[in-house]
């Protein structure tokens, strides 16, 4: 990436959602030259089993007997996933007190796919317990699981690319929306800090 003629560097931001973000926390954690991480509700363990040179890092376990089925027929996979910090499951953790820059987790309060806010917490309180820097971590009330950038539709179900089923992702229309726009805000921020370092960036207004 940093051969790229748009990068600009000498440094990379990464920006992952969802799955996304466990493979960003472990590239952050991994590589050398990230200096900005964002996550956007994101796992703090691995939800497949991470290769990476003759290291393996297994997946967090699930139970998918404990898909819920809303009232409208979707389904709700919230509940499938196992605690990180159980003991079984301590090795699915990604070591991001490896990171060399900060992060920046947003969350959405109603996110019906995973539990984000918890999972930024466990991030915030590794961080510190290997003496790093705390975590930037907003929280998005009544805001589901697809943050996109602003004005795009508010993504409350839809269905999943990978499983083929319908999945309720959460989200009140209005404040979703809202934080969207707030999202996208605070993310360009970070990246202007700590890419660029500018303490304050005139914003876009896409």
């Amino acid at each position: 990436m940093l051969q790229h003629p748009k990068v600009k560097g000498p440094s990379i931001g990464l920006l992952g959602f969802s799955k996304g973000g466990d493979l960003c926390l472990s590239m952050a954690s991994f590589l050398k030259g990230i200096t900005a991480t964002v996550l956007i509700n994101a796992c703090v363990t691995n939800t497949a089993p991470l290769h990476y040179k003759d290291m393996i890092i297994p997946k967090l376990v699930d139970d998918l007997g404990k898909v819920k089925i809303t009232k409208s027929g979707f389904l709700t996979f919230m509940d499938t996933w196992s605690n990180p910090l159980e003991e079984h499951n301590d090795q699915s953790l990604v070591p991001l007190e490896k990171a060399q820059g900060p992060f920046l987790f947003i969350v959405g309060m109603d996110d019906q796919s995973w539990k984000s806010e918890f999972y930024a917490q466990i991030a915030s309180e590794r961080l510190q317990a290997h003496g790093k820097e705390r975590p930037q971590i907003i929280c998005c009330p009544e805001t589901g699981h697809c943050i996109d950038p602003p004005y795009f539709p508010p993504s409350r179900a839809s269905v999943h690319a990978v499983l083929g089923e319908a999945i309720f992702y959460g989200g009140e229309p209005k404040a979703h929306s809202k934080a969207q726009v707030d999202a996208w805000q605070q993310i360009q921020t970070f990246f202007h800090k700590h890419l660029n370092g500018k303490k304050s960036v005139k914003h876009s207004k896409i």
